[in-house]
């Protein structure tokens, strides 16, 4: 076993992650869908985000299997990466509390779903994304390993050049100008520098 403190923040802020994740899917598992862009890639997509978050981590904590590949991070590194896990938490609440019915974990839409432009929406289109790369950069900064330490950012590197060009193709087909202009207005990931969002 291998718990230092900054393993142990690490493990809360996944751990809380986890429990919010948890929380919305169950709130939303039986709503029918109306669009469903679901496929085996989006899923080992998802698999991928888990194995980066979760697995890797896990077997850092629990098992001397990735001792090899440690090294070590300067004490600031926890503090700092404490602060981000915790932003990057929050934002992920956030995000789920703002969509509301309209969120869902692969690229699919309910019948009555609506274009959430209000809350952390309102300055980008993706925070649920921009949440899974503050969380790992987070990680870097708590877990001292090469593989458990950066494999989140890699994952979610992966998964936000693969999958939102879907999404946003997605989302064009339903809401049409609708998101054009939500998309003229706002940043991906980053608010967009200049752009007026309307109250």
């Amino acid at each position: 076993m291998n718990l230092q403190i900054p393993h142990l923040v690490f493990a809360a802020g996944i751990a809380t992650y986890l429990t919010i994740r948890a929380v919305f899917s169950r709130r939303l598992r039986a709503r029918p869908k109306a669009v469903d862009r679901s496929d085996t890639g989006d899923r080992m997509l998802v698999g991928l985000v888990a194995i980066g978050q979760i697995v890797l981590p896990l077997l850092l904590l629990f098992s001397p299997w990735l001792d090899w590949a440690r090294y070590t991070l300067p004490a600031a590194a926890a503090w700092l990466g404490a602060a981000v896990m915790a932003a990057g938490v929050r934002l992920f609440w956030r995000a789920h509390v703002d969509l509301g019915e309209s969120w869902s974990v692969t690229l699919m839409l309910n019948p009555e779903h609506k274009l959430v432009t209000r809350g952390v929406y309102r300055a980008v289109r993706h925070p649920m994304y921009a949440a899974f790369f503050v969380l790992a950069i987070g990680q870097v900064l708590l877990l001292d390993n090469w593989f458990a330490g950066w494999a989140s950012l890699v994952a979610v590197t992966v998964l936000y050049w693969r999958r939102v060009p879907h999404e946003e193709r997605m989302m064009l087909e339903f809401f049409g100008d609708e998101y054009r202009a939500y998309m003229r207005r706002t940043g991906g990931i980053l608010p967009r520098l200049g752009a007026r969002n309307p109250v």
